[in-house]
């Protein structure tokens, strides 16, 4: 008897050492939650195991007296990088620090002074407890570092003013992001094969000053050129252009450019106006006519149309300062809804427009879609249901800001302003371009698979200037609205598809459910619920062991 159960301990101390060997062998993780909370993009693992050195992680989300909810967001982040171990071993690095526990408080401004600088904002929190009210400050992020370079991460994303959600529908979406936050932090610092951009110039573009603060965010991850389109013999050598706010007509020769660019598989993202402002009368209406740019026909081979007219939003728009009276001798100015700058708050559940804050939009028009063979069509942003139509040319008059709209005049529904086009391309040119032509030899009629995005909007990507210092603002910085936009995340998350869609945007597609307890039934079955789980086992567990012992009684009697 003593011989068996020796051979049985043998044994399963033989498959145990077994089982180890083959988990240190073979390396894999299994995930049983319902909405793979716990497992990571392929590109975020790509990521991580080509890491050559040790990239450091600190967390500021710490502190024993932080709100449960935000409890939840810095669990999320420790799962999230004890996964990142998993896959880069020793080099990823992490640790949480609770700066706000720093006594001295002149040592504890600065700290926090130097985050702020570096990119981290803090938060304050307000609650009410023991009907006293409690501010307690928050710091949601993150400082990544590696070889002497550093890159802010900002945990907490998502503007509950621009979103319209509730604080636990944006923490939430935090939540869903923390890996993608994460891992372009890392892709940043760690990037050595940098794709190339050229942002088009010399037909009426945006000026650099305009385009800065989308040229210096885009320079993190890419290398950025200003691109002469005249001066430019074909646009070979990039991996990605930009064509942002043109207002003249493209050459035939250019724009045979930017066709075999794309056909032959580069990427572009077009930010046009269908209409532009022809004259302002005195300051009180503008006149909006179509923008011929020559390029409808290039659009329309491709798959979209862009139609000449401009939207109204009714219940998500912008906002402009206008006089509504006098105080005296002084002017009483009043910020009025201005519908013709939509806040585009409905987006696609793509990648690139998931979980995205309001994006600000300037005299927008609608996009149609049109037969294009082999082509896939995502539309990306939508107005809100309560949208008018207008058609050109239209007489914008800016005293309608003071007048209260008609909702029975915006029943339009949600209007597409933006899509992504993806496929092998079919050259306009087919059938233009003939042997006699020294272009001949290297033309393409169809060629390699490649993805555009068209957007009826040529200022998302144009930042403010700041009148008195001449400098750019933030982009999607509104100066009277004191907020910020989502216009430069649309803009990175739009580029970093284009050029890589395997790549760590699409950690961005993660989705974790929300399931909130009914809180009238808890306050109903509470006590019910409290017996179930506390009383129930007590009792379950001293019924088996009367059972084992009459069994045992029984067994054993003599």
């Amino acid at each position: 008897m003593k011989k068996k159960q020796l051979i049985r301990f043998f044994i399963g101390i033989g498959v145990i050492v077994l089982l180890n060997f083959l988990a240190n062998q073979f390396f894999f993780r299994i995930d049983l939650t319902e909405d793979q909370r716990y497992t990571i993009a392929p590109a975020t693992e790509r990521l991580l195991e080509k890491l050559e050195e040790p990239v450091f992680i600190t967390v500021y989300l710490e502190g024993n007296d932080i709100p449960p909810a935000f409890k939840r967001l810095r669990t999320t982040v420790k799962e999230k990088l004890e996964e990142f171990t998993a896959y880069a071993g020793n080099n990823i690095r992490f640790r949480f620090e609770d700066i706000t526990q720093e006594t001295d408080k002149k040592k504890l401004n600065e700290r926090i002074y130097n985050l702020i600088k570096k990119g981290i904002q803090p938060t304050n929190l307000v609650d009410k407890e023991g009907g006293s009210t409690v501010e307690r400050l928050i710091i949601p992020g993150a400082m990544v570092s590696y070889e002497g370079k550093e890159a802010p991460v900002m945990l907490l994303r998502g503007n509950q003013r621009t979103k319209g959600l509730s604080s636990e529908q944006i923490l939430n979406q935090s939540v869903e992001n923390v890996e993608y936050e994460l891992a372009s932090a890392i892709r940043q610092l760690t990037n050595n094969e940098r794709k190339r951009i050229g942002i088009i110039q010399g037909y009426g573009n945006l000026r650099p000053i305009q385009m800065a603060d989308m040229i210096t965010s885009l320079q993190k991850f890419y290398d950025v050129f200003l691109v002469p389109m005249q001066k430019q013999p074909e646009l070979k050598g990039l991996d990605a252009i930009i064509v942002a706010k043109p207002d003249s007509a493209f050459s035939e020769e250019d724009k045979y450019k930017i066709d075999q660019f794309i056909v032959n598989g580069g990427k572009a993202l077009f930010f046009v106006d269908a209409l532009k402002s022809d004259t302002i009368l005195r300051g009180e209406s503008t006149l909006l006519i179509k923008n011929d740019l020559n390029l409808d026909d290039l659009f329309f081979r491709y798959g979209v149309r862009l139609n000449d007219n401009v939207i109204q939003d009714l219940t998500s728009s912008g906002a402009i300062p206008m006089t509504v009276g006098n105080m005296g001798s002084q002017p009483q100015v009043k910020l009025m809804p201005w519908r013709f700058f939509p806040l585009v708050n409905t987006f696609s559940k793509h990648p690139i427009v998931r979980n995205l804050d309001a994006v600000y939009l300037h005299y927008v028009g609608t996009i149609d879609t049109v037969k294009a063979v082999a082509i896939q069509k995502t539309p990306l942003m939508f107005t809100s249901p309560y949208s008018k139509v207008n058609a050109v040319p239209a007489q914008i008059d800016f005293n309608e800001a003071r007048l209260n709209p008609d909702p029975r005049q915006y029943r339009a529904g949600p209007q597409s302003v933006a899509y992504l086009l993806e496929g092998k391309f079919h050259s306009l040119y087919a059938n233009r371009i003939t042997q006699v032509d020294p272009r001949f030899k290297m033309f393409k009629e169809y060629g390699n698979p490649s993805k555009i995005i068209i957007c009826s909007d040529g200022d998302l990507p144009a930042n403010e200037i700041d009148p008195k210092t001449g400098k750019p603002a933030a982009l999607g910085y509104d100066q009277f609205m004191n907020t910020t936009f989502a216009n430069k995340d649309f803009i990175l998350h739009a580029v970093d598809y284009l050029i890589d869609e395997n790549g760590v945007i699409a950690a961005r597609a993660k989705e974790v459910v929300l399931r909130p307890l009914d809180k009238l039934k808890v306050q109903e079955e509470r006590l019910q619920w409290q017996l179930i789980n506390l009383v129930l086992p007590i009792v379950v567990i001293v019924i088996l062991g009367l059972i084992r012992a009459y069994w045992r009684k029984r067994k054993y009697a003599v």
